[in-house]
């Protein structure tokens, strides 16, 4: 048989080098070596990088177990700290990121409130845009007293007279209900889906009986007792001047 002749190297192929015993240990503390020269050389290294000192395990000043070492102990009460303060920036982070959206979903309504041409297109926007604008399941009007605003069709619910007071409070404006139960007199067929409300009192003319601008959401962590009140107060308060602006005669 003739033999093949061997296979010469690939000429950009590199050049193995050839396998040599090398001491792991000898490696690892050659390369501690080095970091540890670097950070001579570089003494501003932990002002630049302040997060690698939070990693870092300090050494113990005394060797004796029986001696508190009260310099390990601050630094890792400052552990303890910066870990706080970083929670709770992101929290804080987080919250105004959620504040903010919100804020625009209700210019987002308000800006539909006061596109309406007339009382029926107004209850409509109400009943069928503030819902997907507001982010809830349910947006209703209930008064105790019709007075000129429509009743039916799902618009405006009728309300018994002092119902306003029993649901909202005496001398409030707005309640936050985070387990709303409501037996159909408020929202309707959607009771049995709510579960969080937003009750905010209207006062839209002075012969108008009260009522309450309802919204409705599916989820128990949508309204709550403990948060701001000022946007779903200010959505009642442009429906209330919306309403007033339709309920006056033209003169």
């Amino acid at each position: 048989m003739s033999r093949e002749p061997e296979a010469q190297p690939h000429p950009l192929a590199s050049e193995r080098i050839p396998e040599t015993d090398v001491d792991p240990d000898a490696a690892v503390e050659a390369e501690a070596d080095g970091v540890a020269a670097y950070l001579r050389n570089h003494p501003d290294f932990l002002l630049r990088y302040p997060d690698v000192l939070v990693g870092l395990a300090p050494p113990e000043r005394w060797g004796n177990e029986g001696v508190v070492d009260i310099q390990r102990y601050m630094v890792e009460t400052l552990r303890e700290e910066i870990d706080g303060l970083r929670a709770c920036t992101e929290q804080v982070i987080e919250t105004s990121r959620l504040n903010l959206v919100s804020q625009t979903r209700t210019h987002a309504a308000v800006l539909a409130l006061l596109g309406a041409d007339d009382m029926d297109h107004l209850l409509r926007i109400i009943a069928e845009d503030l819902p997907a604008l507001l982010d809830v399941d349910v947006a209703v009007l209930c008064f105790e007293s019709d007075a000129g605003i429509p009743f039916g069709a799902g618009h405006v619910r009728p309300l018994p007279t002092s119902e306003v007071d029993r649901l909202v409070g005496a001398g409030r404006d707005v309640v936050l209900v985070r387990d709303m139960m409501d037996d159909g007199r408020l929202f309707g067929c959607g009771s049995m889906m709510v579960r969080s409300a937003a009750l905010a009192r209207m006062r839209p003319d002075p012969g108008v009986a009260e009522g309450v601008l309802a919204l409705g959401s599916r989820r128990r962590s949508t309204f709550h007792p403990g948060q701001g009140t000022n946007l779903v107060s200010f959505v009642a308060r442009v429906t209330e001047r919306c309403l007033e602006r339709f309920l006056r005669p033209a003169e």
